[in-house]
């Protein structure tokens, strides 16, 4: 049985996440602007990245010539970097009473190098919670959106983007299972129409995840 350290919350720890070009980071910042306006003290971040370690794991996983690099390395990777972002930045801000917005998390990892990648999801879920500390988002939102289209929209800039269609056809089914396993915390929205259409939606689930909270 793996040790997991409890963290303390106190504030409100909300993430993003979806496919390739669903339009999470575009949003994400959207909604820190909006619960700013609200008055609301904000801590946005992303994932891998968001530290200085963080930031340098982020370039060795995106690196297009790093083709060689294992689906088990980029998961541990991708679970070093959180484990530094949690303990630099989300966790002292949670308590602190700040809410956190992350741009991808661990569904990601599940997602991509789980359902995607083929490495069993219940050691990536035990590997998760070591990483973050037991820490889990208080609300995810999924957006969703065609793999050949969400491809098209991110323009194939890094090694991620690169792979193959039905690697990214599999990433977009993960998610899809992890919405209907976790319905209370996941709000999956289905991205069409305009990004102020989108953002609505995303606004709403928000403004009542506020409510049933404070």
């Amino acid at each position: 049985m793996a040790l997991v350290i409890k963290m303390v919350k106190k504030g409100l720890f909300i993430t993003f996440d979806g496919p390739e070009g669903c339009g999470k980071s575009t949003h994400s910042k959207l909604i820190v602007e909006y619960l700013k306006s609200k008055g609301l003290d904000i801590v946005y971040t992303r994932e891998p990245g968001g530290t200085a370690i963080g930031e340098s794991i982020r370039d060795v996983l995106l690196d297009c010539r790093n083709k060689g690099m294992s689906v088990m390395t980029e998961a541990f990777l991708y679970l070093a970097a959180r484990a530094q972002i949690v303990n630099e930045v989300i966790a002292p801000a949670l308590k602190k009473g700040k809410t956190v917005i992350c741009d991808r998390f661990q569904d990601a990892t599940v997602a991509y190098q789980g359902y995607a990648g083929g490495i069993d999801i219940k050691l990536l879920d035990e590997l998760g919670k070591i990483a973050a500390s037991g820490l889990k988002p208080d609300l995810s939102i999924f957006l969703d959106i065609d793999a050949v289209l969400g491809l098209k929209r991110a323009g194939g800039k890094d090694r991620m983007e690169k792979k193959s269609l039905l690697f990214h056809s599999k990433v977009r089914n993960g998610y899809l299972a992890l919405a209907k396993k976790h319905l209370g915390r996941i709000k999956l929205i289905k991205v069409k129409g305009a990004v102020e259409e989108t953002q609505q939606k995303i606004r709403k689930i928000i403004d009542q995840c506020l409510l049933n909270r404070f």
